[in-house]
């Protein structure tokens, strides 16, 4: 067991840092470091300048909506929940979440339940991650960035929860809120 002192205590010094790159979106720091085990060594940081959003829709029926794009670091297409980023300090998580799931599939909902919180890679990055369940939804106008080339998908939450299964959605952090979402259905939580 460990015990809350050695939770607490910090086995890195950092000895200085470098800001390497930086741009609208990410910051990379590296930093000179002694490692816990004592020798001197270098630290590679990617700090994200907004925190991931993440929603599963859920209608009555049990359907759920995905979002697909050719996601360019992959060089593939994928498919995943409605995502986007929160701007550190500009708004709260829901309201990302709320303008994310408008944006990118034209759904508006009454009922909001946060499912997780979650680190991305957090041997690399400090990036930080909120999952929220939509529901009682009503359809309007979808508004996707330029950025987004988005094809919409309403398929049987079980369906998208298989895709998961099956690895067909590799996207972690919809991987994650899907798994727990049907954790949390199937014991009645939510």
């Amino acid at each position: 067991m460990i015990s809350d002192e050695d939770k607490l205590r910090n086995p890195w010094k950092t000895l200085g840092g470098e800001l390497k790159y930086e741009n609208n979106w990410i910051a990379v720091t590296e930093y000179q470091v002694i490692n816990p085990s004592g020798n001197q060594g270098i630290y590679g940081k990617v700090h994200f300048k907004n925190i991931a959003v993440g929603v599963i829709p859920l209608d009555e029926d049990m359907n759920t909506w995905l979002v697909g794009q050719y996601r360019y670091t992959l060089d593939e297409y994928s498919w995943e929940m409605p995502e986007g980023g929160c701007p550190i300090g500009a708004e709260t998580v829901l309201d990302t979440a709320k303008r994310e799931l408008l944006e990118e599939t034209g759904l508006i909902a009454a009922e909001w339940t946060e499912l997780l919180k979650l680190h991305t890679s957090n041997s690399v990055t400090d990036e930080v991650g909120y999952a929220f369940v939509a529901r009682s939804l009503i359809q309007a106008e979808a508004d996707p960035e330029e950025t987004e080339d988005l094809r919409l998908w309403k398929l049987p939450f079980e369906e998208a929860l298989q895709m998961v299964l099956d690895g067909k959605i590799t996207d972690a952090f919809t991987c994650m809120a899907f798994l727990k979402l049907k954790v949390l259905l199937d014991k009645g939580l939510i």
